[in-house]
């Protein structure tokens, strides 16, 4: 029995969403959820929550390239945090290294300047995230 996964890419002013299957190891890109200095409107968050009922939550944690924290890390671990206790799922944290970089490459390549649409590229990411959380977990 396959698992559902949602997957978050987290920042200050958006949070990017996927959701994906451990069958098929694919996620697709939600809507991105607006933040007021990384935090959300976590009623918005709670409706996908329901929507979707997963298994388990990943969230991107934003490291340096030499695989250092930086400031940022430290708010995606305490949005994990509240995610897992807000919603008592359980939470799996994955290094995001280049993902937004990733998702602006592939944004570009199909649709040009115009298509890198913040909300995008963070939904983008949190679908790499997730792909790359796949990649690494055999569920």
């Amino acid at each position: 029995m396959g698992k559902t996964i949602l997957a978050f890419d987290f920042g200050t002013n958006s949070i990017g969403c996927a959701v994906g299957q451990s069958i098929t190891g694919t996620a697709q890109g939600l809507p991105a959820f607006k933040a007021q200095d990384g935090i959300p409107n976590w009623e918005q968050i709670g409706k996908v929550i329901s929507e979707w009922n997963p298994d388990l939550l990943v969230i991107g944690l934003p490291l340096n390239m030499d695989g250092t924290e930086q400031p940022l890390t430290q708010r995606a671990r305490k949005f994990a945090n509240r995610l897992n206790g807000r919603f008592n799922l359980p939470i799996a944290l994955q290094d995001e290294r280049l993902t937004t970089v990733e998702a602006r490459s592939e944004i570009f390549a199909r649709g040009g300047y115009k298509a890198l649409k913040k909300d995008k590229v963070d939904s983008i990411s949190a679908c790499l995230i997730l792909e790359s959380w796949f990649e690494n977990n055999i569920l």
